[in-house]
This record gives structure tokens, sequence and C-alpha cells, in this order.
């Protein structure tokens, strides 16, 4: 019994290290530009920079926000959740390749009736004891033999949705910190711009101030008085959109955060100026966002586990073999004496399982895993494009921004002065009201446009390093592809 054992044993293990059916996974290759289009002037930077990105932004109550939200975040919170959920994925498949045993015992105790057929026939023995006693142990193991390398691949396609499940959440993390960034500049710039009006609602009110007072004079008409007041109206309907605008702002930072409305509003109540938007630099290039993206690399893990999943339904046309063992000991007599030479028993089976007759529907679920295969194939080269596009894009707003920025700046420095000289000669009675009027009008809607322009800048930049995959932590570093 035992030398046939070993023949077993060393026969499946042959066979085990024999073939694995399906196709062998092959990285796919994207052709892509060896440079991006938008080049920005800057300084180069290490790629460590990238890591923490929101601190060179030298607001120390963003970069706070952004740790918290790290800590804090309930979308966040789902991504870890997953990687615990791949991770006993992967203890599964792995456990699928080993032998599985049982170990069960019993003890029994019988009164048998003299009323049925069998206690008849037995009460008609000499010496029948009604009473009787069953022992039984037994280990029980049976072990799956990965013949044809379905279990294998099962085991591939897991390890790969368990790497897909960790640069998933490290995409979280980026998406993240970027929209906590995106709300923080949103806020700081809605701020800026309700400054921005509450201060030309007071140039208006000294306005019409001065108005009224002419008016009593008899210097100034009706028509300009109703003017200068639909004037200062105009500009204070604006305060109320930009209120709830800000309200929403620091709601949806509350929330990114993990807690209820209202949480930080006092923290930020304060008025502080838009953050300027660091200069970044683009040593990296599209080829290397295929490393550097971690929504990228789970994308090609998913397109890695779709096509060993292939072979997992390949693997069905083959017949499937096991081997069964049992070794254990029963009596009937006392319990003394299981474990008894005499009470030993043994079996060993080798199994056989073949889907022969079902073949259309194995071709079927063959199809169906090369078309999702396919699928994730084309999902996979339609994100490293809109990879490449959200850079140049990023890169582009960052620039066009800035420079928007800064000529809406200087066109306000003039229109101020502009404004100055309006009321100055109105006052003289040089000029009409309504050129006063004009300049204001211009003022506010530049000084908004700038104001919005600079937030604008800040969060393209921020776009950028997310387009880039910075802010990844030093431990996730070549997490995705080493083996588990």
């Amino acid at each position: 019994m035992r030398s046939r054992l070993q023949i077993i044993l060393l026969t499946s293990a042959t066979l085990m290290s024999g073939c694995t059916v399906g196709p062998d996974y092959q990285a796919p290759v994207v052709a892509l530009p060896a440079a991006f289009e938008q080049k920005p002037v800057a300084a180069p930077l290490a790629d460590q920079s990238l890591a923490g990105w929101w601190n060179r932004f030298n607001d120390p109550l963003l970069s706070r926000l952004v740790e918290q939200a790290l800590a804090q975040n309930l979308d966040l919170a789902q991504a870890n959740a997953r990687i615990t959920q791949a991770r006993a994925g992967v203890t599964a498949a792995k456990a699928a390749l080993l032998p599985v045993g049982d170990l069960d015992g019993q003890a029994g105790r019988a009164y048998q009736s003299l009323e049925t057929p069998l206690g008849r026939v037995l009460n008609a023995s000499p010496g029948y004891d009604r009473s009787g006693s069953s022992y039984e142990a037994n280990l029980d193991s049976s072990w799956e033999l990965d013949v044809f390398g379905g279990l294998r691949r099962g085991r591939e396609a897991a390890q790969a949705d368990y790497q897909a499940s960790l640069a998933g959440a490290s995409a979280v993390r980026l998406a993240v910190a970027a929209q906590t960034a995106d709300l923080y500049l949103d806020i700081r710039g809605l701020q800026t711009r309700l400054a921005i009006a509450r201060r030309q609602v007071d140039t208006q009110r000294g306005l019409l101030s001065m108005v009224t007072l002419l008016h009593g004079k008899g210097l100034a008409t009706d028509r300009e008085r109703n003017q200068t007041a639909g004037g200062l109206a105009e500009v204070q309907a604006t305060i109320p959109a930009l209120q709830y605008a800000l309200e929403q702002g620091l709601n949806a930072l509350d929330v990114m955060l993990a807690k209820p409305p209202g949480t930080y509003r006092t923290e930020l109540a304060a008025v502080a100026p838009i953050p300027t938007a660091p200069r970044i630099e683009t040593a990296v290039s599209p080829t290397d966002l295929l490393r550097r993206r971690p929504d990228l690399i789970a994308a090609e893990r998913q397109l890695a586990a779709a096509n060993a999943r292939i072979g997992v339904a390949v693997a069905e046309y083959y017949p499937k073999l096991s081997l069964n063992a049992l070794i254990g000991s029963a009596t009937t007599i006392s319990g003394s004496n299981l474990f008894s030479h005499e009470a030993n028993q043994a079996l060993g089976a080798l199994g056989v399982r073949w889907r022969l007759f079902d073949f259309g529907r194995i071709d079927a679920q063959i199809q169906a895993a090369k078309g999702r295969d396919a699928e994730l194939l084309a999902a996979y080269r339609l994100a490293v494009l809109r990879a490449s596009e959200d850079v140049e894009n990023a890169l582009t707003a960052q620039l066009r921004r800035e420079e928007q920025a800064a000529l809406l700046a200087s066109g306000e420095a003039f229109l101020a002065q502009a404004r100055q000289a309006s009321s100055l000669a109105y006052q003289k009675g040089v000029v009409p009201l309504i050129e006063v009027l004009q300049a204001d009008e211009r003022l506010l809607r530049t000084a908004d446009a700038r104001a919005q322009a600079q937030t604008s800048a800040a969060q393209a930049t921020v776009a950028t390093f997310k387009a880039l995959g910075g802010g990844w932590r030093a431990e996730d570093k070549g997490r995705f592809i080493a083996k588990d």
C-alpha cells in the first residue's frame, strides 16, 4: 500500500510540472511620443519632490488638511478594504493547490428495537444484546492535482487582482489629495472674490453718499442718484452667490475629511490669500507614466488577471484528477479497542472528473474570458492615451492661466488708477457719472477674473501633479508587480 501511494504521489508531481494551459501574459506595448508637447520653464525636480507635492504650495493649513484627508477619507478606507478582500483571494487561490484534510470522530450508544424486522432477526441470535456502542476516528484528505494548470492560472489571476487593488488604493489616495487641495484652493479663491466684491460695495456706497450729497445741493440729477444706487445693488447681488458657493466648498471639504459639515468652518473662516502655484518640470516622459501612475498600473494588472482567467476556462476542457485517502480506526466493541491493530482502517482512491459532454458551455466560457481580456486591453490602451492627454491639458492650463492672471493683475492696476481719475474728474464736473460707474464695473470684473485665474492656475498645478502620478508614499514603490 505504501509503495503504491508513493508511485501515485510521484506521478502526480510529474504531471503537475508538465503544462499550464492558456496564453502566457505579455504586457501590452503602447506607442507613445518621446516627450510631452508642453514644456513649462522651470528647474528640474527630483522624483521625491512629487511624493508630498502639496507641501510645495508653502501653505501649512493646506498641507495639514491633505494629510488629514489621507488619514480619514472614507473613499480611501473603502479602497483599503478592497485590498484586504483581494489579499484573501490570493490566500484562497494558493490554498486550492494544497491538499485538504479533515479530522472527524464519533462515539455512539444505541438500543435496538425488537419490533422491527432487523430487531427480530438480531434477537434470534444467541446472546444478542440490544444495547450497542460504536467508536470511530478518521483522518480524511483529498488533493486535486493541478495537471493542466487551471488552479495555477487562478492563483495568477488572484495575484494580479491583489496587485491591482494595491495600485487602485494608491490611485484613490492621489485623487483624495488632489481633490482636497482643489477644494481648499477653491475656498481661498471664493474668499478672495468675496473680499473684492465687498471692497467694491464699500466704494459704491461712498460714491452713492457723494452723489446723494450733491443731489441735495442740486448738483446731481435724480437719474445720477438712481444710477449709482442701481450700481451698488448690482455689486451687492454678487455677494450671496459667492457666499453660497463658499458654503458648498466648506461642506464638501468637511465630507472629504470624513467629518460632518461645519467641522472645519471656524478654522477656515479667516481669509487667507490664494496659495502661489509652484512651478514643476516635465522630466517625466509619456512612457514613464506607465510605471508612475497607479491607475495605469491597476488597469494593466486587471488585464493580466483577465489573461490568466482565459487559462482557467481552457483548463475545463481537460479531466481533473484528485487523490483521496483515509486513515482511521473504528470499533463497536469498546472505546479501549479504538486504534488497536484490528480496528485500524485505510482507504486510498484516485478520482477523475471530466466535463466530457459539456464542451459547448466550456467554449462559451472561454469566449467570454477572451472577450473580457480584449475589453480590458482596449481600456488599458485608452487609459494610457487619456493619461497623456491629462498631462498635456494640465500643463497647458497651468501656463495659460498663469499668463492670464498676470495680464489681469496688470490690467487691474491700470483700471484702479483710471477709476480714481474718473472719480476726481466727476467731482470737478469734467466727466459724467456714468464714466465713474463704468470704471467701477470694469475694475470689479477684472479683479474678480484675476482671482479666478489665480485659483485656476493653482488648481491646474494640482492637476499636473496628479496627472504625473505624484503623491505616492515611499512604501508604495515597487509593490504592484512583485510576487506576494
